[in-house]
């Protein structure tokens, strides 16, 4: 009676003997080698005892799936695009704009991380001007386009070809008609996927376009989720603009003001004007392959105001998990009150500590969140993760509708973050960013108050109410919440 053949190769047991040999043997090798990636470079080791476990249950099914879905091929693409980039020096070393900061220790120290992990300096003598929502932005940045003289590089992830984005078509394109450099840099996504998008318009009026990380070939799928989610307008290397304001018909109904999507946007004059320009510089570089030099993109800088700013550019192309570390940061330098404002918030396990230990430290954390927002999966799994702050003290808050696509985070009144970044791995760890940090009391207080009129029109989510949810609602949000790494 012959042996019986050991699982997890039992289904080789009908085969000849040599042929048995010989396939088991590349079975274990596989499998071998793809339990001994995932023990290496798997940086959770619950994600690499699962994958273990399963590449073992299933040696051919368990180490397909994990080629397929395992491999972090994010980091490597992106690794690539760092090398593409090519980068531009904000200021020459002679010049210095000194920031100075409020005093305290919390701040120093905050400085301190986020010297070392932003990866360029806090530069002072800057105006930084906050509008809110499109009816206030817009006119601004159509202003801006209109008065532009020697460049404009405008870099959006949504750019409608309708609405509030014919004006922008027209305006860029009287600009390149009077000799303005205009540059224009959309994201692949939108070129590709959404109908009625601008791309065509520009580029028959002229404008030069480029388009982020075409195309998405079956070859390279892994790089379907590394989109340029960065919104930046620099006009003559003097003026930007930045936030999380798209160019998107939604922001922006004449006919309805009051239906209008909300959003934070900025303005800004001074030194860190040429960060702005140096990241978009940057992600132009790598799309089409033209260097943008000289006076026109890089004039000299010149102090306007007293505000220190410093943009932080993060994507899944830089180390070090640069957003979460200056996020966790924050949280830490915080003694009295957080309010965070966004669209999405899905904080994953060391920001959900961070919150935590702020409110139970006896910090003041609010989070403001729409009450319906545009992606019903997102809010699913957002709603499945919200106990986690609310049982350490952080207090949820919801907003009526319109959605309101804002994004802000605001420390005693004094530290503020704002630009296209969510609290999401999405923006964490594959999507290309870009926020403005800065140390100004005054500011602070009136972008304090842009959080708190949102609190107050706002309705407080307990967590009794979200107990309360039927079994099928919690099952389906759960479900949803599997995808958290994705969302």
């Amino acid at each position: 009676m012959p042996a019986p053949t050991p699982l997890p190769f039992a289904a080789l047991g009908g085969l000849e003997a040599p042929l048995q040999a010989w396939l088991a043997g590349v079975l274990l090798t596989i499998a071998l080698a793809a339990s001994g990636h995932a023990l290496l470079y798997k940086r959770d080791p619950r994600s690499s005892a699962i994958w273990v476990i399963l590449i073992w249950i299933l040696p051919v099914a368990g180490s397909l799936l994990y080629l397929l879905l395992g491999i972090n091929r994010v980091e490597r693409r992106a690794g690539r695009l760092r090398g593409r980039h090519r980068r531009h020096p904000t200021l020459s070393p002679d010049v210095s704009y000194p920031a100075q900061l409020p005093a305290g220790a919390p701040w120093e120290g905050l400085q301190r991380l986020l010297d070392r992990v932003a990866g360029r300096p806090l530069i002072g003598g800057n105006k930084l001007e906050v509008f809110d929502g499109g009816a206030a932005a817009y006119p601004a940045m159509l202003a801006a386009i209109e008065g532009a003289e020697r460049s404009i590089g405008l870099a959006s992830y949504i750019f409608d070809g309708e609405g509030i984005g014919r004006e922008f078509v027209a305006a860029l394109a009287r600009a390149q008609a009077r000799g303005v450099a205009v540059r224009v840099l959309i994201d692949d996504f939108d070129v590709r996927f959404t109908r009625g998008g601008a791309a065509p318009a520009l580029r028959e009026a002229g404008v030069t376009v480029g388009v982020f990380n075409p195309p998405l070939l079956p070859a390279r799928w892994s790089a379907i989720h590394l989109r340029n989610h960065r919104k930046i307008l620099v006009v003559d290397g003097t003026t930007g603009f930045t936030g999380g304001l798209n160019i998107d018909a939604r922001y922006w109904r004449p006919d309805d003001p009051a239906a209008a999507g909300g959003d934070l946007h900025a303005r800004l004059h001074g030194p860190a004007v040429a960060q702005l320009a140096e990241v978009f510089a940057e992600d132009w570089h790598f799309a089409t392959g033209e260097s943008l030099r000289g006076e026109a993109w890089f004039p000299a800088p010149e102090p306007v105001g007293d505000t220190p700013l410093r943009g932080i550019a993060a994507g899944p192309d830089e180390r070090g998990d640069r957003l979460r570390w200056v996020l966790q940061g924050a949280l830490h330098a915080a003694q009295r009150r957080v309010r965070i404002v966004s669209p999405y918030f899905l904080p994953d396990a060391p920001l959900l500590a961070a919150l935590n230990a702020a409110a139970l430290r006896g910090v003041e954390v609010d989070v403001i969140l729409p009450a319906r927002g545009d992606l019903p999966h997102v809010d699913w799994a957002v709603r499945a993760n919200l106990w986690q702050v609310l049982e350490g003290g952080c207090r949820v808050w919801l907003q009526p509708e319109p959605f309101d696509h804002a994004k802000l985070l605001v420390v005693d009144d004094t530290w503020f973050l704002l630009g296209s970044a969510n609290w999401d791995a999405r923006s964490l760890r594959l999507n290309f960013e870009f926020v403005l940090e800065g140390f100004d009391p005054a500011l602070g207080a009136t972008l304090a108050g842009v959080a708190e009129a949102r609190r107050r029109r706002a309705r407080q989510l307990t967590a009794a109410q979200l107990a309360g949810r039927s079994l099928p609602v919690k099952l389906r949000d759960g479900f949803a919440r599997l995808f958290l790494p994705f969302l």
